[in-house]
């Protein structure tokens, strides 16, 4: 795991080399619409740290954790999610996980079904 890896999109993003329409940023996370949104709202959230998914996440990652769930909370309700939202972390291909960057998606704006499709 690095701080940075120079072949990752949101790594990208976070550098500024590819444009997003940013939502919040902090020192640690960073959020943005989804340019292929599932639901009326659809929020990336990342760690600026690479870090691959779940599986690599350790007890020195805690704070950054809590900054991304706090940042979801937040925009939650700045974008107006009164009704419920859902935080995703997709881990590997199976769940449809595409780009190797640990993100969230924030989803709401709309009924949300359980079971995801």
């Amino acid at each position: 795991m690095s701080a940075f890896d120079d072949t990752c999109l949101f790594c990208k993003i976070v550098a500024g080399e590819i444009p997003s329409d940013k939502l919040h940023e902090s020192d640690s996370v960073l959020a943005f619409r989804d340019v292929d949104p599932k639901a009326p709202t659809h929020v990336l959230l990342i760690p600026k740290e690479h870090i691959r998914d779940l599986t690599e996440v350790t007890n020195d990652h805690g704070d950054v954790l809590a900054d991304l769930v706090q940042a979801a909370a937040h925009l939650a309700d700045t974008e107006g999610l009164d009704n419920g939202w859902r935080l995703v972390a997709n881990v590997g291909a199976d769940a449809g996980q595409s780009v190797l960057h640990l993100h969230f998606h924030l989803l709401g704006g709309r009924p949300l079904g359980w079971p995801p499709g």
